[in-house]
């Protein structure tokens, strides 16, 4: 099973293929973003990625289509465009998200703030060790 990242990236990948940009975005949709849940990402990347979503699911299909098909049918080429950048753009959005998140777990563990794996937060706010206990050092 991929995770959301590499469900994203998966999706950016389709994009950056040739051929017809409505089939690139049904391609990513259908093997990439349908499998990723708004819950599984950061907060603040949830309500683009259920834009895109929703704009990719919106028209009612005919006999023989899904809703993915039916809507980049009905969608204008510049449409696909905005919405095949909306979709690279989360990718991007969420590599700088892990990017953020690995700093800092590799600060917390070179500031010996990671104890068994687990992040360990006396050291946070100044505090320092003082005869036994913890004093907040104000900076």
């Amino acid at each position: 099973m991929s995770t959301t990242w590499e469900q994203l990236q998966g999706a950016a990948m389709s994009l950056a293929r040739s051929g017809p940009i409505k089939d690139r975005l049904a391609d990513a949709y259908r093997n990439h973003l349908a499998f990723v849940r708004a819950q599984d990402l950061p907060e603040s990347l949830r309500e683009e990625f259920r834009t895109c979503h929703d704009a990719l699911t919106r028209e009612r299909p005919l006999r023989g289509e899904d809703a993915v098909r039916a809507t980049v049918r009905k969608m204008s080429g510049s449409e696909a465009d905005e919405l095949a950048c909306s979709i690279v753009r989360l990718f991007a959005a969420i590599v700088r998200e892990c990017a953020t998140d690995e700093a800092q777990a590799a600060l917390m563990h070179a500031n010996g703030m990671v104890i068994n794996g687990r992040p360990h937060f006396s050291g946070l706010n100044g505090a320092r060790a003082k005869n036994g206990s913890a004093q907040a050092i104000s900076v």
